[in-house]
């Protein structure tokens, strides 16, 4: 079962000067294609004195997954695909990657572009590292007090994390798992309690 995937530590810039044109590479945490062209739009209002903001986004997870690139008026193949081919090669999904381009009033030619724009989507890749991610389950369980300790041992030891806890007449407790190990918990706490209270599979 697929539940790990990479994405950026932390949302950066990084700025080269080639020629008297300025690049600016800016990446942005996304989860989805709507969301990644609205962090675009805001960066084009932002930077409305820019000649082109050419782009590449990944997002969504495995077969969901959803790309897009674009030269935003930069000859074809010089822009967008090397922002891309930057973020496909460092395996990062829910990222937009944007490279605003100021004019300095000389042509770069085809080249000169592709590595312009390449190179300023490799230093902000750079600056905003690379962290490790995991889809997550959730249980909802229900359980009396004597269990609560070893279902906490339990839980440290599968990596489960309690997301939501109440105390009453039962212990009522979220527990937050790596997808992948979801069914083990679950089968641990069955057998752990004998079958005792209840187990609620949230997502």
């Amino acid at each position: 079962m697929e539940d790990q995937y990479f994405t950026i530590a932390r949302e950066s810039t990084a700025e080269i000067k080639i020629k008297n044109s300025r690049f600016i590479g800016e990446t942005c945490l996304v989860e989805s294609a709507e969301q990644a062209l609205e962090r675009l739009n805001a960066i084009r209002k932002r930077e409305h004195a820019a000649t082109h903001h050419c782009y590449g986004y990944r997002v969504g997870l495995f077969s969901e997954a959803k790309s897009r690139y674009s030269d935003d008026g930069e000859p074809n193949g010089t822009a967008g695909k090397p922002i891309f081919d930057h973020i496909v090669g460092s395996d990062l999904s829910n990222i937009l990657l944007v490279v605003t381009r100021h004019y300095g009033g000389t042509n770069l030619g085809t080249g000169g572009l592709t590595h312009a724009y390449g190179e300023a989507a490799r230093m902000v890749l750079d600056r905003s590292g690379k962290v490790e991610q995991f889809v997550r389950a959730q249980l909802r369980l229900v359980i009396d007090f004597g269990f609560y300790d070893k279902v906490q041992r339990l839980a440290a030891k599968l990596g489960a994390t309690a997301t939501s806890s109440d105390f009453s007449d039962q212990v009522r407790l979220e527990l937050s798992i790596r997808r992948s190990r979801a069914e083990e918990l679950r089968s641990a706490l069955v057998e752990l309690t004998s079958g005792k209270g209840s187990i609620e599979a949230l997502s």
